[in-house]
């Protein structure tokens, strides 16, 4: 019997909407957008980070004034409760992405064996 892997994803998908780390991400995301001065302060904490990261891929120098400026932004969101709730969903969002992608690659790294 063959397997439709695009019905599987989709399955998965429907999964990681009723889960609880999903659905803890998805309250703390709206709490943050619900609060105008919480709202402005995430926007412009990941306007820091994404301008950094282009940089990093473009091989471009980041400053020492740039760095300054991301510590200061990030202890200033992390003293948020809204946006530091609003962090912590992601991470765990985040952490169960990466253990759903290694077991989903574990066929092919039993193929070509573990990249090192």
């Amino acid at each position: 019997m063959a397997v439709n892997l695009h019905d599987s994803a989709y399955e998965l998908e429907k999964a990681v909407r009723e889960s609880d780390e999903y659905k803890a991400l998805k309250q703390a995301y709206d709490d943050v957008n619900a609060d105008p001065s919480a709202k402005t302060m995430f926007e412009n904490f990941r306007n820091i980070q994404m301008e950094l990261q282009q940089k990093q891929m473009m091989g471009q120098d980041i400053t020492q004034e740039e760095v300054e400026q991301a510590q200061k932004t990030v202890a200033l969101v992390q003293q948020h409760e809204q946006i530091s709730k609003l962090m912590e969903a992601e991470q765990r969002m985040s952490m169960m992405v990466a253990e759903m992608n290694k077991i989903i690659m574990k066929p092919l790294e039993e193929l070509y064996g573990a990249v090192e």
